[in-house]
């Protein structure tokens, strides 16, 4: 089998992904993967340069993509412009690419997959003169986690990369740089054509790992969000990404309301929406149970008993996994057409340059990619 592809966007230069690489380089001595760095080189050179770090990775040039059309292709494009720079919001910046586009992809980075394994680093077109401003907040960061990723996004549709791990970007810089979308997770969906209700957000620790059928929506909305599709569809891609893990007993489900519902008398979305789509999946042969409790699943689940909980929403299953795994978990986006992982904090911009910030979910995440996409161990 060719060496794997797995990609590495450093998310907001600014924040703590550069820092957290190039502190993990200093004990990275080979890969058994062609490892892609995609952003920006300044920040991770300011980072190698304060840890005594001698630049391991080969940087590669990003060809335009009008390198790929004939003189006739490019006059019916209509000519020069980078596609890598976005002119303000542009909505089909995060559209999944067509066949053009990603055949376009694979002719411009056909060597990519010529490489031996080993590290590289992809700089995306307009980031040539990034300034780092590190530990700070800026729309420029912004603008380099969003041109990074839509890079990747290209390089995982033509195939030319089995998966992607993810270092932090700041939400609100990501759309005042033009892409509207709240983070990574919305970003990827698009793009990668499942849209936003076609994924799951997934946090997995070392002994607790746990499913969102909701994320980021506020409080107030989450009943009339919590519907049987979703809830099945969690349910579905929970139960395989156990499988692949290898992982043995059921999935078993929360419910929404305090004791489940008490049958009934304290809310209806437990008999109503929820046992529904459970029931569902035991049709299917899924080894799902519930729903039970939350102030008591979580708790069995850590016991092993159940080696994964789908949760309602973003704090009911979050609050307990972060008591137990905080920075230790991985973030993975179940539903993806390629292997996702990320870490499970933020920029961290008070953290950055004093290397204090834990690398336990960032290693975890690397490693967890690396699994899934089959690197040889």
């Amino acid at each position: 089998m060719s060496p794997r592809t797995l990609l590495l966007t450093l998310g907001d230069p600014n924040g703590l992904g550069p820092e957290l690489v190039c502190r993990w380089l200093l004990g990275a001595t080979s890969f058994r993967e062609r490892l892609v760095l995609i952003g920006p080189e300044s920040t991770l050179l300011g980072h190698a340069r304060r840890l005594g770090l001698d630049p391991p990775w080969t940087k590669l040039a990003v060809p335009h993509a009008n390198e790929a059309m004939s003189a006739g292709e490019r006059s019916q494009a209509g000519g020069g412009g980078s596609p890598d720079v976005p002119a303000g919001a542009n909505p089909g910046f995060t559209r999944k690419t067509d066949a053009t586009g990603v055949q376009s992809t694979r002719q411009r980075f056909a060597a990519l997959a010529t490489l031996q394994p080993g590290l590289y680093l992809l700089e995306p077109g307009g980031l040539e003169d990034f300034v780092p401003r590190p530990g700070q907040f800026a729309v420029q960061g912004g603008l380099a986690a969003g041109l990074s990723l839509s890079l990747a996004c290209d390089l995982l549709e033509a195939g030319l990369a089995q998966g992607i791990v993810t270092c932090p970007l700041n939400k609100a810089g990501l759309q005042e740089a033009g892409f509207d979308f709240p983070g990574h997770t919305e970003f990827l969906a698009e793009r990668a054509g499942v849209g936003r209700d076609g994924v799951c957000m997934h946090l997995s620790g070392p002994r607790l790992r746990v499913s969102l059928v909701t994320t980021h929506p506020p409080l107030k909305l989450v009943p009339e969000l919590v519907t049987y599709d979703k809830v099945l569809r969690c349910l579905r891609q929970t139960a395989a990404f156990v499988d692949v893990l290898g992982l043995k007993g059921p999935v078993a489900v929360c419910g929404l309301n305090p004791h489940a519902g008490e049958s009934g008398k304290i809310g209806d979305e437990e008999s109503r929406v929820i046992r529904p789509a459970i029931e569902q999946a035991q049709s299917e042969g899924l080894d799902v149970e519930g729903p039970y409790p939350a102030d008591t699943v979580f708790y069995r689940a850590w016991r092993g008993e159940f080696p994964a909980v789908l949760a309602m929403y973003h704090d009911q299953g979050l609050g307990p996994l972060k008591l137990v795994h905080f920075g230790q978990s991985v973030n993975v986006t179940l539903g993806l057409p390629y292997v996702r992982t990320s870490v499970d904090h933020g920029t961290g911009y008070e953290l950055v340059g004093d290397d204090s910030a834990e690398m336990g979910s960032f290693q975890a995440a690397v490693e967890l990619a690396r699994r899934l996409t089959g690197v040889k161990q």
